[in-house]
């Protein structure tokens, strides 16, 4: 499965320890240049920019050959969706409105950090999605807690219907 990713889930999942859950759900993700470089960006907490000064192997940088000019998305997410649509990637992992707005209309599809998050639950990646979730809240990422709710409501009728969670790919 071919997966690039926007820097707000990497930002959210290395403030909440749980980026190494990446590569069990996809092998391995592709960021743009542009992407690498916002994480390592200075404003960015010292965890993020650490986590990409040493990327492990299953993170790729690769440059798109054409960036799109998209109105008003910023230029991370802009490469990434065009990284995206270059690559006819599988998944776009991206969570701001407009990005994602601009990806689906590019028919580019597209997943949330918590809805990876679950998806990673419902493979057993996750062993607490609830607790995850909390971890997540207590951090700048904005999401609403009904959102998280319901998430958490799918996970437990994923567990009644599968018994127990299946073991994590890869």
């Amino acid at each position: 499965m071919l997966v690039v990713s926007d820097a707000s889930p990497f930002v959210a999942l290395v403030k909440i320890k749980l980026v190494d859950m990446l590569p069990k759900l996809y092998g391995s993700v592709v960021i743009p240049g542009e992407v690498a470089a916002e994480l390592a960006d200075s404003s960015r907490p010292q965890e993020v920019r650490s986590f990409i000064a040493s990327a492990p192997a299953w993170l790729n940088v690769r440059e798109p050959k054409d960036i799109e000019n998209i109105a008003g998305i910023d230029a991370g997410e802009r490469a990434a969706i065009s990284l995206a649509r270059e690559l006819k990637a599988d998944i776009l992992l991206i969570d701001e409105v407009r990005g994602r707005e601009a990806a689906i209309a590019r028919n580019i599809r597209t997943l949330r950090t918590t809805a990876m998050m679950l998806d990673a639950a419902n493979a057993g990646a996750i062993p607490d999605l609830k607790a995850a979730f909390d971890r997540l809240k207590a951090t700048n990422f904005r999401v609403k807690p009904e959102t998280l709710d319901g998430l958490l409501r799918q996970h437990e009728e994923f567990k009644k219907g599968a018994g127990e969670a299946p073991e994590a790919p890869g």
